[in-house]
């Protein structure tokens, strides 16, 4: 599975500075991932559902270790070249392989 476009949306919130949306194998969506400031940096969540308790429970999220790692890898990327090169940078789209994210997987 290769995640073929990441769009960034920016924010300026206290922790919270991007909600992020990606596409995978140019024919699934996930939306609602969001770019967090914590102690140690910046990290990624995945899309998630208030439950009734108040905690937090994950509506998506990668199965295997190594692709967590991709998605974070990948979204972290596209947020820094935003907040870099400004709104052209959002969108990274690939196609055949080559675009500004190839290399990448």
């Amino acid at each position: 599975m290769r995640i073929t476009e990441v769009h960034v949306n920016l924010r300026h919130e206290e922790r919270l500075r991007a909600f992020v949306n990606i596409t995978l194998d140019d024919v699934f969506v996930v939306r609602g991932l969001k770019v967090i400031e914590g102690q140690r940096g910046l990290f990624v969540c995945m899309p998630s559902r208030r439950m009734e308790d108040g905690s937090h429970r994950d509506i998506a999220h990668p199965i295997s270790n190594d692709f967590r790692q991709e998605v974070e890898d990948r979204v972290l990327e596209a947020y820094a070249n935003q907040c870099v090169l400004g709104p052209e940078a959002a969108d990274h789209t690939e196609q055949d392989g080559a675009g500004p994210m190839a290399g990448m997987e």
